[in-house]
């Protein structure tokens, strides 16, 4: 029986084996890998993701699609809201850290970054099938419109590149947007520091971009009785990540 895809579960389904085959590569999946896909729907990459890594832990919402992915016993299903997912539990039963990938629902795809990012120290890599706009935002540097809350954030823990990109007609539906591939590896060495501080003074600090942070930061600095150096005679998007990683230390 064919699987209809559900419009509330952000179901497009990759059906082009070229895509798929890239994809895979890119990942490069390796016995013994400890790998978890998020969202494996039909099994697109499921199938050569199991075949070249032995073994597959795969997160599914849809009720159907898992009862149809527990009839195979080399993967591990996990029916689950992946936001609910404990990923350092994951690595605890794996006995190492993982590598995650997926082709991710585009309509919860940043709070799924954001719920990652809390478990990255026991992360390999992630690789996602994403929508290319959010992808560009993520690897942005500074100086440009696409940079902002989700570059910095994720730039502080990760090495972000886009590896892969993926026209509509190779998923079914086809969506209504370019999507692709990016990697993401966790940084050796990262900025200690209060990752829901920083989350607060970027989000202040884009929270009007179009003006001078004096207006937004400035103010927000003032009342918590800065006494430092922090150039606010600039716009968020012209800070770089440093920048707003230092000024999140010192306020510690």
């Amino acid at each position: 029986m064919k699987h209809v895809a559900r419009k509330r579960f952000g179901q497009h389904f990759l059906t082009d084996s070229a895509v798929i085959d890239g994809i895979v590569r890119a990942i490069d999946p390796r016995p013994g890998d400890a790998l978890v896909e998020i969202g494996p729907g039909l099994g697109a990459m499921t199938d050569p993701l199991v075949q070249r890594s032995g073994r597959l832990t795969v997160i599914e919402l849809d009720r159907d699609l898992a009862a149809r992915l527990r009839k195979r016993p080399e993967l591990e299903v996990v029916e689950s809201d992946v936001l609910k997912v404990d990923f350092a539990g994951l690595a605890q039963h794996a006995g190492q850290p993982l590598r995650v990938v997926g082709n991710l629902p585009y309509n919860i795809s940043t709070p799924i970054l954001f719920h990652l990012l809390g478990a990255v120290e026991h992360l390999v890599d992630q690789h996602f099938m994403l929508q290319k706009e959010v992808v560009e935002r993520m690897a942005a540097g500074p100086g440009g419109k696409d940079y902002g809350r989700l570059s910095v954030m994720l730039q502080w823990r990760y090495d972000i590149e886009s590896v892969l990109d993926v026209p509509p007609e190779a998923f079914d539906p086809p969506p209504r947007v370019e999507s692709a591939v990016v990697r993401m590896l966790p940084l050796p060495e990262v900025a200690l520091l209060d990752p829901a501080l920083l989350g607060e003074i970027v989000a202040v600090a884009f929270s009007q971009r179009r003006k001078l942070l004096r207006h937004t930061l400035g103010r927000w600095l003032e009342q918590r009785g800065f006494a430092g150096t922090f150039d606010v005679q600039r716009r968020a998007e012209e800070v770089p990540v440093s920048d707003y990683l230092a000024l999140a230390q010192t306020l510690a």
